[in-house]
């Protein structure tokens, strides 16, 4: 199941034909075709004009200014597309096999809304691969499989590294850099920053207002034509930087910090962009108590405000409001950061795919739920978040166990006041206390009878889960940890751990799996074949697929299965569907 919400500017394109041309907060966005609906969306890339929807099978479609004669919606009329970019006036398109399609007044002045393949126009034909593209303004940037950097489009403020005053455009790509890691701007940016193999960071293009960081000697130089080194940046792994107007904000990741992801932003306040009262001409940290304790997942930055999504998926924003684009339900401008409200739509951990895009005055926010369609997808990513695993503490055996936040929240009674109040209680413990509280808390072992009798009064005692999170998260049965899907002729292993807690959290059903050879069934791999293939479905998607013949035989194994595995009674229940399938089969 896919979510988009929508807010800010609702014209040019009109996105949502009966709503107002200011949206003022987070609203459903659903396309008119209701095939898109159920297409699980990649990206989502809006500029001034154009905002383009790239789905996970390759495809997108435009919504173009809505004074445009052409079709709207449009598809894109290009397969296998694996990124997509809209600046002001242009757009491009990244294929999987490495092309670049792009339009526009600065690409092809002739015909600004058909695609040229601008890959097969760099001199290099060695170096016209392409593993990356961004946009800004009226600028296009590329970065070729050899790390190359090239930029094309507009280069009225240096945004493409030369002097403007003798090549105000170029309709062929040139070369800015060798050796680049990552390229970074803004849909509405007239500035860029490249990031070499030695983690240096250069930018060129308007830095009228201090947005490439240079400091206060180089503020009077408006445009910066030439790529030029920026010193003093806060250390640690760049993992995004993106412009607007008159701002630019950075994001960095340092493993030595908590949280280990950390913003900074320059540029002139006037916008509101910076998030700080004053304005800066180096990157300096943005401070709030919104996410302090909180990872940031992803940021986005239109032409004067800015969105950022956290570890807790909450939404926050500030920046100019005048088209209701931080979606605070009025217009008025937040200087500094602010949680965007947003609909209680199944919004919590549960979400397989997220994202967030900032177009000129416009937002979305795009997240999709767990299916069984790409199951093992969900699974592994959800296994690997690193924001889910972010509590590492030491048995009294001496293994280090790093904890899923999953199975603390569960413990806790799925309540952030029971967090809190986890929080409060090993505040003033020593480590050696509070590691005990984690692995009591994990294994229900009462290490420290007097630490124990502070947490037992938050933490949930569902004694079904009990044998099962002491065996499996403490690896006392190393070799039951995982189960084996079969799909598409190929082994896929996950730990039982996901189940359980997908199980529990995500469909309102209980599984667990204990060691008790008093039942018929006593483990995944005494089901047959066929029946597991129909609980396993059963159990992410909570249907029966409508292609598989159910037998008496299927209808007694699982009957006992369900028995087995402690499936609490769900609606549609999975026996009450198999009896009712079967009936109408014969």
């Amino acid at each position: 199941m896919n979510e988009i919400l929508f807010f800010g500017e609702n014209k040019y394109p009109k996105l949502i034909k009966n709503e107002s041309n200011s949206i003022k907060k987070p609203i459903q966005f659903k396309f008119e075709n209701e095939n898109e609906n159920e297409k699980q969306i990649k990206q989502i890339s809006s500029g001034y004009f154009g905002t383009i929807f790239l789905f996970k099978n390759g495809k997108a479609i435009k919504y173009l200014n809505e004074n445009d004669s052409k079709q709207n919606p449009e598809k894109i009329q290009i397969e296998n597309i694996q990124k997509v970019t809209v600046g002001a006036d242009n757009e491009a398109i990244l294929t999987k096999e490495g092309n670049v399609f792009a339009n526009g007044i600065y690409i092809n002045p002739n015909n600004t809304n058909k695609f040229i393949n601008i890959s097969s126009l760099i001199k290099d034909k060695n170096d016209r691969i392409i593993q990356d593209i961004v946009s800004g303004d009226n600028s296009i940037y590329l970065l070729t499989s050899n790390q190359n950097a090239y930029g094309i489009g507009s280069n009225n403020y240096g945004q493409l590294g030369f002097d403007s005053e003798t090549f105000y455009e170029r309709e062929k790509p040139i070369l800015m850099m060798k050796n680049v890691s990552k390229i970074f701007s803004g849909n509405t940016s007239y500035s860029v920053f490249l990031l070499n193999s030695n983690q240096e960071l250069f930018g060129c293009g308007n830095n009228y207002s201090g947005q490439l960081g240079l400091g206060e000697s180089k503020r009077k130089e408006t445009k910066i034509h030439k790529l030029t080194k920026i010193q003093n940046i806060p250390k640690g792994k760049i993992i995004d930087i993106q412009s607007g107007k008159t701002h630019s904000i950075m994001l960095i990741e340092n493993e030595d910090q908590n949280p280990k992801r950390k913003l900074y932003s320059c540029g002139n306040r006037y916008y509101n962009g910076l998030g700080k009262y004053q304005n800066t001409y180096e990157f300096t940290e943005i401070k709030s108590s919104l996410f302090e304790n909180d990872n940031i997942l992803e940021i986005s930055v239109g032409f004067t405000h800015n969105l950022i999504l956290t570890s807790n998926l909450k939404l926050i924003g500030f920046g100019d409001n005048e088209y209701g684009q931080l979606g605070t339900g009025d217009t008025k401008d937040q200087l500094i950061t602010i949680q965007i409200e947003l609909p209680k739509l199944r919004f919590n951990e549960n979400i397989s795919n997220y994202h967030i895009s900032c177009g000129a005055y416009r937002s979305f926010l795009y997240y999709s739920f767990s299916s069984f369609s790409n199951l093992e997808e969900d699974l592994i990513k959800l296994f690997e978040r690193k924001e889910f695993c972010n509590i590492s503490f030491k048995t009294e055996n001496g293994e280090i166990i790093e904890a899923h936040k999953l199975i603390l929240k569960y413990r806790l009674n799925q309540n952030e006041n029971q967090i809190e109040k986890l929080k409060e209680i090993i505040s003033n413990k020593s480590i050696k206390e509070s590691n005990q509280i984690f692995e009591m808390i994990y294994s229900n072992r009462i290490i420290n009878p007097k630490l124990y009798y502070e947490i037992k009064e938050i933490i949930n005692l569902n004694e079904k889960i009990e044998e099962t999170m002491k065996r499996i998260y403490l690896n006392e049965n190393e070799n039951e940890n995982d189960f084996i899907i079969e799909r598409k002729e190929k082994q896929y292993k996950f730990p039982k751990l996901i189940l359980i807690m997908r199980s529990e959290l995500y469909r309102g059903m209980f599984l667990s799996v204990t060691n008790d050879t008093s039942n018929k069934v006593t483990d995944y791999s005494e089901l047959s074949n066929e029946s597991f293939q129909i609980f396993e479905y059963w159990i992410y998607s909570n249907q029966i697929k409508d292609e598989i013949q159910i037998t008496k035989e299927i209808i007694d194994e699982l009957e006992t299965g369900i028995d087995y595995f402690q499936l609490n009674q769900t609606n549609p229940n999975l026996f009450d569907l198999l009896i009712k399938k079967f009936n109408n089969q014969n």
